[in-house]
């Protein structure tokens, strides 16, 4: 025996309860710091990943207003007004089909000399057009073309131009240009971390339009450093001596010259971790003096009494009932109550822990089946991995504002405004477009969950395609009680009501939120749902028994 602890010398209780207390949290704060740094890894592995996609999500945006200039283009190529130079009257019907857009037309013949421009009034003496490099280069091509950002004599701002090359009358070119004030608005920061920006950039590297903490003005250059390196059609560049603590994510927006790049700080998209990396060293110093001290003041209040509470242990592992004995140390009495219980304590405990291994079970079942088959559902109408993945990543947000609001509660219920409150919020931008009316009342937790889901699939639906979609529109949300002949019970009618928003028609398909809205809705709560699609919006009923949302 003595052979077996040789290398344990003799020392008081205090000290190796302070060794323990050492031994214990050093392991422990190493592990957290060896998790922390491979989590640091993964973090910068998705941020380069999502800085990438941003920048081609920036980049698909910014290609669909060029496409969509460029149909313009083909369809006014059409006209018979230039087959017939009857420039007067194709001035009259673009200017007004286009002014609403910012859009304005340029016509010039094979030397560049403008031959209509409805900036300017029709009639009046033109030059020669804006950037003249860049329209003989279009018509040298044959091929629609977006050219630099430049400064426009006409409009005294920075314009950008895609031209057409065209043999019709005298016409050798269409030019529709844009002020690129208008193009920035489709260039936005949302979404993207704090402090981080985003551009368009030209062919010759200036700037056509620019958001974010690095605002950089209109046909500036973008940082010539960084520009060769930008090769590939998307990617992320890193240089820690050009871009230090910085990464920059681009794409090459397909079919034109043009480039979008988001950049910015990686503190910023790295901040909680940053902050846990703080936390833990400021922590665990402090922890491990906490343990240190504790250690010392139990080893010198246990020294004389764990003998006794050991010999009490002893007799309780024989099968004894035995009564608690007096110490000078409260926990150790404590401990000594706790050991003199335990015997009664011991069937009512195991039968208490059968039952929250059951009810946590049936709660855990009940979440993974809503879980899997709204995954099936939606992979059902989804097209692609990212909309699965985006689609799938919303209504799990959705279902989890419901569970922390029931967590928050013991998972006793909620009352319905602040179910609808915390859905709500995920979509602030709304505040002002939402009534919401009716008498409040407790719900039971399955109706918090089935509920939520429901109305953060309504309003889900209608910031894409319905009210919410417009500054103008507006919903009302209302419940009041309802009575039916057929059922002799009370029952709650709930109303979704769009108004002043986009036209609405059935889909052509029963998709994840129509399952949601109409069969899971009636299905949860054992009553009926009605749907409309109205000309002024969706209009949505819920009819069924109270006794389905309300707690008893």
């Amino acid at each position: 025996m003595k052979r077996r602890f040789r290398f344990f010398p003799k020392a008081s209780i205090g000290t190796y309860l302070i060794a323990m207390a050492v031994a214990t949290a050093l392991p422990i704060f190493a592990l957290v710091a060896l998790l922390l740094a491979q989590l640091e890894d993964n973090q910068r592995s998705i941020l380069k990943r999502e800085t990438a996609q941003d920048a081609t999500a920036l980049a698909r945006s910014i290609d669909r207003q060029l496409q969509d200039m460029a149909t313009t283009l083909r369809l006014l190529s059409s006209s018979p007004e230039l087959e017939s130079n009857d420039f007067g009257s194709f001035h009259a019907r673009t200017e007004t089909a286009l002014r609403a857009d910012n859009l304005y037309v340029i016509a010039v013949d094979e030397t560049g000399q403008q031959l209509l421009n409805t900036r300017r009034d029709f009639g009046e003496p033109l030059g020669k057009a804006g950037n003249l490099p860049s329209v003989e280069a279009a018509i040298k091509s044959g091929r629609i073309e977006a050219s630099d950002v430049f400064m426009g004599r006409t409009s005294g701002e920075f314009v950008y131009n895609v031209t057409m090359p065209l043999k019709v009358g005298s016409v050798r070119a269409l030019i529709i240009t844009q002020n690129a004030r208008d193009l920035a608005k489709l260039v936005t920061t949302e979404g993207l971390p704090n402090d981080w920006s985003a551009a368009v950039i030209d062919q010759s590297g200036h700037v056509v339009a620019s958001a974010g903490a690095t605002n950089i003005a209109f046909g500036q250059p973008f940082n010539p450093s960084i520009l060769p390196s930008l090769v590939n059609s998307n990617g992320v560049y890193e240089d820690k001596q050009i871009m230090p603590k910085a990464m920059l994510g681009y794409a090459q927006i397909p079919g034109w010259s043009w480039k979008a790049v988001i950049w910015g700080p990686v503190a910023t998209a790295q901040s909680s971790i940053l902050t846990t990396w703080r936390f833990l060293v400021i922590g665990g110093v402090a922890l491990m003096l906490l343990a240190i001290l504790a250690a010392y003041v139990v080893a010198r209040q246990v020294r004389l009494t764990i003998r006794s509470i050991a010999d009490m242990a002893n007799r309780m592992g024989e099968g004894h009932i035995v009564a608690p004995v007096e110490t000078s140390v409260i926990e150790a009495n404590q401990v000594a109550v706790a050991l003199s219980n335990a015997s009664f304590d011991r069937s009512q405990t195991e039968d208490r822990l059968h039952f929250v291994m059951n009810e946590l079970v049936h709660r855990t079942k009940n979440l993974l089946a809503l879980v899997q088959a709204m995954m099936r559902q939606v992979a059902k109408g989804a097209d692609s991995v990212p909309a699965y993945q985006a689609a799938v990543a919303d209504r799990l947000d959705g279902l989890s504002r419901s569970i922390d609001l029931l967590t928050s509660e013991q998972w006793a219920g909620a009352s319905l405004r602040r179910v609808i409150d915390i859905h709500f919020k995920s979509f602030p931008q709304t505040t002002e477009q939402v009534e919401i009316s009716g008498k409040d009342f407790t719900l039971k937790p399955d109706a918090v969950q089935n509920l939520g889901l429901v109305l953060h699939e309504l309003a889900t639906n209608s910031v894409k395609y319905g009210a919410l979609s417009v500054p103008h529109g507006r919903v009302r949300l209302s419940w009041r009680e309802a009575q039916d002949e057929a059922r002799k019970e009370p029952l709650v009618l709930f109303t979704w009501e769009e108004r002043d928003g986009p036209a609405t028609r059935p889909p052509e398909g029963s998709g994840f939120g129509t399952t949601i809205i109409k069969n899971h809705a009636a299905a949860a709560f054992s009553g009926t749902v009605e749907i409309e699609f109205r000309p002024e919006g969706l209009y949505w009923t819920l009819t069924a028994p109270r006794r389905s949302f309300e707690r008893a």
